[in-house]
């Protein structure tokens, strides 16, 4: 039946966009970390959310686990308030698979 044209419009529909659903390889996920590294690399909790986010992609509890951390306090250390010390963050890289480098400035 089709609707009245004076009939009120449905509402839209939003959902929250979560980057990590769209990490799906190595080369993605390397490639969406050295953006931040290269783009904002004074934006620390950025650059945490960014591990996070591939963190969530790979699957937290076996990130987690290949890093040696509790599955709480890696959400803790990636969360936007989080902030991880530098060994967690090379545990967390290593876990990842992805790896950090250094250029001339």
């Amino acid at each position: 039946m089709p609707k009245s044209s004076n009939s009120t419009p449905s509402a839209t529909k939003t959902v929250a966009y979560d980057m990590a659903d769209q990490l799906r390889t190595p080369e993605e996920m390397a490639a969406y970390l050295d953006a931040w590294l290269t783009e904002a690399p004074d934006d620390i909790a950025g650059i945490a959310r960014a591990l996070g986010d591939i963190a969530r992609a790979k699957g937290m509890a076996q990130v987690a686990k290949e890093a040696g951390l509790s599955r709480e306090s890696l959400y803790k250390a990636l969360s936007e308030n989080g902030n991880p010390s530098f060994a967690t963050i090379l545990k967390v890289t290593k876990a990842l698979g992805v790896q950090l480098h250094a250029g001339v400035a």
